[in-house]
């Protein structure tokens, strides 16, 4: 293919240098966005929803991005941001200055994300190579990809998709093959995005809120009472993790060795590893619809210390009552 060739094909002036493309070693292969896809209200759309998204979500931590090509490629952002949603701690460096370290840390990052995500190799839209070299088409496949598994409810725009230049090079010269990439699903009036139960539940009168906290309380203190303990208050009770660990023993029919969790927790740091591992085991259960931070059940946050407990009320009360007796579904 000739130079010029390959210009009109991308949409791109002649004094703009492709110096990836030139270096493009025999039988690798390289993806281009056309302008015009950079260009679409859906694509600047999902980029500004997902920069708000991280944004928000590591707004305690005082990072703010503000381009997802510039921001994340080194793996510093990823690597809080998946700590965050997935409430967990990686074992990486936290400061990375080199280009070394940088892309090592990228690595560790990614490949703790695929384990989470459950990707294998085959299905895989993003790697180390194509985000550390701010490859903007891969990073947004890895953050829909995180948002999806994390925050489903999410606004992300519908149908974003982008046009794509794939370049290979071969024994003949370069080859090029045109495709569409997929970045959101499709959406149709008949589904509705769902509300989140526990957001309109705060908004309603308080002594509703109060009603089902009484109602759960009750439940912990039923499956609680055969080890001697008792839940007085929702909002701070849980926050070390203790009595939300041998809650979910109790109801799961087993118990963690000690040597698991902190029973008497001394420092933030203790009870921030025992409700992380408390999230951990309902994660494996397919119990949280929604992600919980660890830390804001540490912090007495109320609505996500009953987002947890309602996440094992639904399973254990509610299937427990329809083993038994028949009942009408609660309110």
């Amino acid at each position: 293919m000739e130079p010029e060739s390959l210009y009109n094909l991308l949409q791109l002036p002649k004094e703009t240098s492709l110096p990836a493309l030139e270096e493009l070693p025999q039988g690798e292969k390289k993806k281009y966005m056309l302008p015009t896809s950079r260009k679409d209200p859906r694509f600047e759309e999902l980029q500004k929803v997902l920069m708000e998204w991280i944004n928000a979500e590591l707004q305690a931590e005082h990072i703010v991005v503000r381009s997802l090509e510039e921001d994340l490629f080194d793996g510093l952002i990823l690597h809080h941001l998946f700590q965050k949603l997935a409430g967990t701690r990686l074992e990486v460096e936290d400061i990375a200055l080199t280009a070394a370290s940088q892309r090592r840390k990228l690595e560790m990052v990614l490949e703790a994300a695929n384990r989470s995500l459950q990707v294998q190799e085959p299905q895989v839209k993003w790697s180390v190579d194509t985000v550390f070299s701010k490859d903007l088409l891969a990073t947004l496949h890895l953050l829909v990809a995180l948002a999806k598994r994390f925050q489903p409810g999410l606004a992300l725009p519908s149908n974003v998709q982008v046009e794509v230049i794939t370049m290979e090079s071969t024994r003949n010269g370069l080859k090029s093959e045109k495709s569409v990439e997929q970045l959101t699903a499709c959406s149709t009036d008949t589904d509705p995005p769902s509300k989140d139960v526990f957001d309109e539940l705060f908004k309603l009168d308080p002594e509703k809120v109060n009603a089902v906290k009484e109602a759960i309380v009750t439940f912990a203190n039923q499956k609680l009472e055969p080890l001697g303990l008792s839940v007085q208050n929702l909002d701070t009770q849980f926050a070390d993790g203790v009595i939300l660990l041998l809650l979910i023993g109790q109801l799961g029919g087993f118990f963690l060795h000690l040597k698991e969790f902190y029973l008497t927790p001394s420092s933030p740091a203790e009870m921030l590893h025992n409700v992380t591992l408390a999230l951990g085991l309902l994660r494996d259960e397919g119990l949280l619809d929604h992600p919980v931070s660890p830390e804001d059940i540490v912090n007495k946050d109320a609505k996500s210390t009953l987002r947890v407990l309602y996440s094992l009320f639904c399973k254990h009360k509610l299937q427990g009552d329809t083993d038994r007796t028949p009942r009408a579904a609660p309110e």
